[in-house]
């Protein structure tokens, strides 16, 4: 009886613990790794953050060196690989240092707006009443205004600056965030483990840093890698209409803009740039969808 009894008493606790230590984390975790386009888009960006770095050391002219006796050059002609502007700057390290100015901007902006985002929404939603009220009101007044008109005051007002792009897409791509975060707080202040920690004696700031932050991790997360994307296509159609990044200083945008002038003489000034946008984004957009899929608790 001993010997049939003790492999089941080994089994046991095994099983106990795959339980005991399965968590929603382990269970995105593992529907993240079977989603073949988020992981492959993974990679992808990986490699374009590492062109975006590393590429601009690497390339063989700088992207506002200008090669005269090369202009209008098409890929692989006249030692440019993906050839050259009208006025002979090398499109590849244009494309190289724009990818990297586009991501750094799209990077700043969404931190500045979850920074903003996490802390207006977390108090709006935790301490609720009057303070709620006057918050949220506030957020919608600023959704109101037009985001154009808000970009063209602010240069109107500083002038034309690159830091300026900062501040005017994050303090727009805040509000969303707000608002996210503001629902999932007045969910989440009902819990159990927010009503002991106010039994302890923990202040409000203490339980929404402690408690009420960290458990938002989840759609932050998700909020992230569909925001980055956002803000450079927000970033490329300022850029467009002329309100972006000046030269000589380049973006995605920028290029594209460019690309479009030039389109009939010179069309892989606009293919090529349009080419990586689209695949940036579209990494961007892949990851956060297996992101929101892999942390919904409904497919657990």
């Amino acid at each position: 009886m001993t010997a049939t009894l003790a492999p089941g008493s080994r089994k046991a606790p095994s099983l106990m613990e795959a339980a005991r230590g399965r968590s929603l984390w382990d269970d995105a975790g593992r529907r993240l790794i079977r989603n073949r386009f988020a992981i492959a888009s993974v990679f992808v960006l990986g490699f374009l953050v590492i062109a975006a770095i590393i590429g601009p050391y690497l390339a063989p002219y700088s992207y506002d060196y200008l090669d005269k006796t090369h202009v209008w050059v098409p890929p692989l002609t006249g030692g440019h690989l993906l050839g050259t502007d009208s006025l002979g700057r090398d499109l590849l390290a244009r494309l190289l240092s724009g990818l990297g100015v586009s991501l750094e901007i799209g990077v700043v902006a969404t931190v500045v707006s979850l920074v903003i985002g996490i802390t207006w929404g977390a108090a709006a939603g935790y301490f609720g009443g009057w303070l709620d009220e006057l918050m949220m009101r506030f957020v919608d007044i600023l959704y109101s205004l037009p985001f154009i008109f808000f970009v063209i005051l602010l240069m109107v007002t500083f002038g034309r600056n690159f830091i300026l792009m900062f501040v005017a897409i994050g303090f727009v791509q805040w509000l969303t965030m707000a608002r996210i975060v503001r629902g999932q707080t007045m969910s989440l202040k009902q819990r159990e483990f927010i009503e002991a920690a106010r039994a302890v004696g923990l202040s409000g700031g203490a339980i929404i840093g402690r408690h009420i932050v960290p458990n938002l991790l989840g759609p932050v997360v998700v909020y992230v890698t569909l925001t980055i994307p956002d803000v450079i296509l927000t970033e490329s159609v300022l850029s467009f209409l002329g309100m972006g990044v000046q030269e000589p200083l380049t973006s995605l945008g920028t290029l594209i803009s460019n690309g479009a002038t030039e389109m009939e003489l010179a069309p892989w000034l606009l293919i090529i740039p349009s080419i990586l946008m689209v695949v940036t984004l579209m990494a961007f957009n892949f990851i956060g969808d297996g992101l929101r899929d892999a942390i919904d608790p409904k497919e657990r």
